[in-house]
């Protein structure tokens, strides 16, 4: 007999439940949480940036309309922009589509938003204001990708003071280069591709700053490889395919715009009597002259590097470095293939080097140079055996090429904040608003064209030089070429690609200095035209200096002038404009005695005098204000005809009466 005996359930015995204590509803302890959980990942950033920020903001503003000096490619940049707000046009000249016209109407709007055109006397620095803000919000960006990547606080501030004070930066951030204007844009984008959170949002907006970037300086393109591989390692596997797809379609959009603009404008194929936008392609990617071989050190590539390389060796060494370095490193290895990749494509076979092409590379290899050192700091720290020894001989490294960068850059930031590398084009400037006829023609350099537009020259005598051989309404408007302008003004820029040109280069090899400020590179020349070709001209001079040395020998003579022996031997030798020994003779008749110097008109070489400064008049000083230096004064501005002075004014020493620039040759007697 089987029996089955049932148990009774028993009641299993537990201590009494804890008293818990009284909890926040979860949707507030979840908010708290996030905020305590942000305030200890982020809290102390302020700290880290905002010196960095303050620091970059300051260096780079403080003197930066002395240093560098202007140059043709932000002159022109600038007076597209300025184009946009004054003239209601995409630019000064024909838009043919060298480059996207997005870099230049960003700066339109910050100009037209902040005033900065009619702050600044000088376009130019209008300019600079904006690439100015656009590098202080590069450097806030740098940091934070820095952090986003799993750089410290202090490896990220690090990278965004290197990318803020190199040398080698400073020169270029302080440079209107679309280059910067872009340089935001792509670090913008990166920083939202590398988010975890809202990804398609976040893939969406980089992939539009992107395209913004591209179409600020299409040579951002070639950062492309790194922006996908950034959102493909980024993107949550379960949503990659529809958040990848998405963010490419949106770039396709922006890139579309700019093929629907040229469209729309009846500009995107090749035409009779249009530019194309094909064309502009056509030439950034094949037409452009090569930059020629490093192995010739006279080629653009050899003195674009050698610039470099002058600017700041050691971040160029270290950048190099640790580009190399950071291809071991999983978190760097996308920014260091891109460094490499980006070094590789300078050196292709027949390839054209623009001189900006290295504010692309600045973020990155300043990224790679504090990546790089942070990682060793950390193997040195917490590492053991091999880890601990490479560690350490990168922290030593990095010590030693930190000794060496400090005179460096301490001698070449000295530079940056305390030299006026400018002032011979703001003089230049002034000699021409002082000195040339507002109807005379000008050809210069694209950096005076706006400022010289604005102090009333008339918009079609002041010709950028690049458009003499290559505009074809320039060339319309000139049909006897550089014959038809009066006065060119020369630049280190188109001294250099002078013979690229025909019309520039028949210009400056038929023309004479007059006036000349600066020295060296920096140094800027206003030349005049003499479209009877320079041989003549200089056969006609000779006589002209013959005959105004004649006729000043017989002025010494004259016992009414007391002269000093400066005075006496330019007269003798031909120095003094005639109209000035002409009035001279005219006033001697009028006074007993006349106290007369012929100083020379401020970056003039004097070897033509066409001022007078008259002292004393009859043994009396002629103070400012006496009515004796009044009727002087009004003496010399009544002359008319062939002898009208440009000026005639009163100074602390006497009466001074300055002649124009153009010297007419009918005032000598016949002979």
């Amino acid at each position: 007999m089987t029996s089955t005996i049932h148990r009774s359930p028993t009641v299993e015995r537990s201590s009494p439940p804890p008293v818990r204590p009284i909890e926040q509803p979860p949707a507030r302890r979840s908010r708290q949480s996030a905020r305590q959980r942000w305030m200890r990942v982020h809290g102390r950033a302020p700290l880290f940036l905002v010196p960095v920020l303050l620091l970059a903001g300051v260096v780079q503003a403080w003197n930066m309309a002395g240093s560098p000096q202007r140059i043709d490619d932000e002159g022109t940049y600038v007076a597209q922009a300025w184009a946009i707000v004054h003239l209601g046009e995409l630019a000064h000249y024909t838009y043919w589509y060298d480059h996207p016209p997005l870099g230049w109407i960003q700066l339109a709007g910050y100009a037209q938003l902040t005033g900065a055109f009619e702050r600044w006397d000088t376009a130019v620095m209008a300019g600079r204001e904006a690439v100015l803000v656009a590098t202080v919000i590069s450097v806030g960006l740098l940091w934070l990708l820095g952090r986003r990547i799993g750089l410290s606080r202090t490896a990220a501030s690090g990278a965004a003071l290197l990318f803020a004070l190199s040398p080698l930066a400073l020169q270029f951030h302080r440079t209107v280069y679309l280059d910067n204007v872009a340089t935001p844009w792509l670090l913008g984008a990166l920083v939202l591709a590398t988010s975890r959170r809202h990804q398609l949002a976040g893939f969406v907006s980089a992939a539009v700053m992107f395209g913004i970037a591209v179409l600020t300086k299409e040579t951002y393109l070639l950062a492309l490889p790194l922006l996908a591989f950034v959102m493909y390692r980024s993107a949550w596997p379960a949503t990659r395919r529809y958040t990848l797809a998405v963010a490419t379609t949106m770039l396709a959009l922006v890139g579309f715009g700019y093929i629907l603009f040229a469209t729309v404008k009846g500009e995107l194929v090749p035409g009779p009597n249009r530019v194309s936008l094909f064309e502009g392609v056509a030439f950034q990617l094949s037409s452009r002259a090569s930059s020629g071989s490093l192995a010739d050190p006279e080629s653009q590539l050899s003195r674009t590097l050698g610039m470099w390389w002058q600017l700041d060796p050691v971040f160029i060494a270290a950048g190099a470095a640790a580009a190399i370095a950071g291809l071991f490193i999983t978190k760097l290895r996308p920014y260091a293939v891109l460094v490499l990749a980006l070094v590789a494509f300078m050196f292709r076979p027949g390839s054209y080097l623009p001189v900006p092409y290295i504010i692309m590379l600045l973020p990155f290899a300043a990224l790679l140079i504090a990546g790089v050192v942070g990682k060793a700091a950390s193997a040195l720290r917490r590492g053991s055996g091999a880890h601990r020894v490479a560690g350490g001989a990168v922290v030593a490294a990095a010590v030693i090429t930190t000794l060496v960068a400090v005179p460096l850059w301490a001698n070449q930031l000295r530079g940056f904040l305390f030299s006026d590398l400018d002032e011979p084009t703001v003089q230049a400037q002034a000699w021409l608003e002082a000195h040339v006829p507002e109807e005379d023609r000008m050809i210069v350099d694209d950096a005076l064209w706006v400022d010289l537009v604005r102090s009333g020259f008339e918009r079609d005598n002041v010709i950028w030089y690049y458009k003499m051989d290559t505009d074809a309404d320039v060339m319309d408007a000139s049909p006897n070429g550089w014959r038809d302008s009066d006065y060119i003004v020369t630049t280190d820029s188109m001294r250099t690609s002078a013979e690229q040109f025909p019309q520039v280069n028949g210009a400056l090899t038929n023309s004479a200095v007059v006036a000349s400020f600066g020295v060296g590179s920096q140094q800027v020349d206003v030349r005049r035209i003499h479209p009877e070709g320079i041989a003549v001209h200089t056969e006609q001079e000779d006589q002209l200096a013959a005959r105004r040395a004649s006729l000043g020998a017989e002025l010494v003579q004259n016992p009414t002038l007391r002269l000093d022996d400066d005075a006496r031997a330019q007269l003798v030798s031909g120095q003094v404009d005639t109209r000035i020994v002409a009035a001279l003779s005219r006033r001697a008749a009028l006074d007993d005695s006349l106290s007369v110097s012929f100083p020379p008109v401020a970056g003039e070489d004097g070897t033509v005098r066409r001022q007078v400064l008259i002292t004393e008049s009859d043994g009396g000083a002629l103070a400012p204000g006496t009515a004796a230096a009044a009727d002087h004064q009004a003496w010399f501005e009544n002359l008319g005809g062939a002898f009208a002075v440009q000026s005639a004014v009163q100074t602390d020493t006497g009466v001074l009466s300055t002649f124009s620039v153009d010297a007419p040759t009918d005032v000598l007697p016949a002979q």
